[in-house]
């Protein structure tokens, strides 16, 4: 088979979550342990850093990979959902796994996973454990795909487990309540290893405490400790912090949910270095480019470059400046209360140095979200092309307009985000800006 119909296999012998939804989901890891033992317990040959959360993970989980390279391990990293090529989810220092390396796995070992019919992040996520094994990568991070508890990557035993924050999300799996949904996302806290809680609130704050107390894990909450003093967009599309401890820091990241991610980061610092001391692996400033680092220039160099080092795209990410074109792959309510109010700032700021500039918005969203919710939060002030992704989970675009002009929002309808981001185009002057987003799908088939 070629790589993309090896794809396509996949797919439609194990569904993807993100193709199907619901039809796609196993509880349980049955299937992930008896895979596991099948290819020898590969996650057991290399350190790891567990991530999960409702919104951060993968910008927390890109960080710590560019921050560990740059150190001078050899790191592997699997996230998910991909945006252009499904090579995305699995690298190692960045690289994109060998597409012939896919399809020689399919080829070796369908005679072995086809009986047991895993699903497709079940299988996918023993192929990345089986590729940073031999690669013999020092230490992986290993981001959550969905929950914890039951997720399939919870068969590991991490150096550090990180948990960003809890919001409603994919609730008819996690539960209806914060507290439920924090007792899934505290299922990723083991014996004795430490944890850092990104956010919390009163009812989370309970739940992790008990687990952590449960199995003697230490526990940071990171909004106890608060790194960050005050933060700000940048000129170049970044965003620059200033921190109590570590002066002044500048990142390539602009969201302003940003701010929550770095904080977390900070507070995950130096329970990892401990962890890494412990194990011998203490981080020494290894030279990049054959300059001596301390860990501060480390932890800049990896502020500044994640996105080159580890292929991190798609948040608050700028295409073009004229128009502004910028793209974000947040999904739901927790992350469009920051991301409206970023949208309406930065075009509000353009209409003070040209009041002919206008605001427009591609927008489309998939069917386990609380469309409505995000819908109240859209900004009014702007022009609407709704439109629907690449994806059988897809909203239509006809009814999320229905649900928008509801609200008062005015715009068009198109049955793909190409079509939607062309018209954007051509109704743009060079002042204008243009969002694109609503879902990471949206995102994915506009930055394909």
């Amino acid at each position: 088979m070629t790589y993309n119909e090896t794809l396509e296999y996949l797919y439609n012998a194990a569904p993807a979550f993100e193709k199907v939804g619901a039809g796609a989901y196993k509880e349980g890891l049955n299937t992930t342990i008896t895979l596991d033992e099948h290819f020898g317990h590969p996650h057991k040959r290399y350190h790891t850093i567990h991530v999960a959360g409702t919104n951060g993970k993968g910008s927390v989980s890109h960080t710590l990979a560019a921050l560990l390279q740059i150190a001078g391990y050899k790191v592997g990293l699997y996230t998910s959902p991909h945006l252009v090529d499904f090579s995305e989810r699995i690298r190692v220092n960045g690289k994109p796994i060998d597409h012939d390396y896919v399809v020689d796995f399919v080829e070796r070992e369908r005679y072995y996973f086809e009986p047991l019919h895993p699903s497709f992040f079940e299988l996918t996520t023993a192929l990345a454990f089986k590729y940073f094994a031999e690669h013999e990568v020092d230490i992986a991070v290993i981001e959550v795909g969905l929950g914890g508890r039951l997720d399939c990557t919870n068969i590991i035993t991490p150096l550090l487990s990180i948990i960003t924050n809890i919001s409603f999300d994919h609730t008819a799996f996690l539960g209806d309540t914060l507290e439920k949904i924090a007792e899934e996302k505290a299922g990723i806290i083991k014996k004795g290893v430490p944890v850092v809680i990104g956010e919390h609130t009163s009812e989370t704050r309970k739940v992790f405490e008990t687990k952590a107390e449960n199995v003697s894990a230490p526990i940071i909450f990171a909004q106890d400790n608060n790194y960050i003093i005050s933060s700000q967009p940048t000129d170049d599309g970044g965003r620059e912090y200033k921190t109590k401890c570590f002066g002044v820091l500048r990142g390539v990241l602009g969201g302003a949910y940003q701010e929550k991610n770095l904080n977390t980061i900070l507070n995950s610092l130096l329970p990892l270095a401990r962890c890494l001391k412990k194990k011998g692996l203490f981080p020494m400033p290894v030279g990049y480019d054959k300059k001596e680092n301390t860990p501060l220039d480390m932890l800049r160099i990896a502020l500044t470059e994640v996105c080159s080092m580890t292929g991190l795209s798609g948040r608050w990410q700028i295409l073009q400046q004229q128009p502004l074109v910028i793209c974000d792959t947040g999904h739901n309510l927790a992350a469009w209360q920051y991301l409206s109010k970023q949208i309406t700032f930065v075009a509000e700021l353009r209409k003070k140095k040209n009041k002919r500039s206008n605001l427009r918005i591609v927008f489309g969203m998939v069917d386990d979200k609380d469309v409505k919710a995000v819908l109240d939060l859209l900004p009014p002030k702007a022009y609407y092309y709704f439109t629907q992704a690449y994806t059988h989970r897809a909203i239509p675009a006809d009814r999320i307009c229905q649900l928008a002009t509801e609200r008062g929002l005015q715009g068009q309808v198109f049955n793909s985000v190409k079509k939607a981001y062309r018209k954007a185009m051509e109704d743009s002057a060079a002042d204008d800006f243009i969002f694109v987003g609503g879902s990471s799908y949206v995102v994915a088939d506009f930055l394909s």
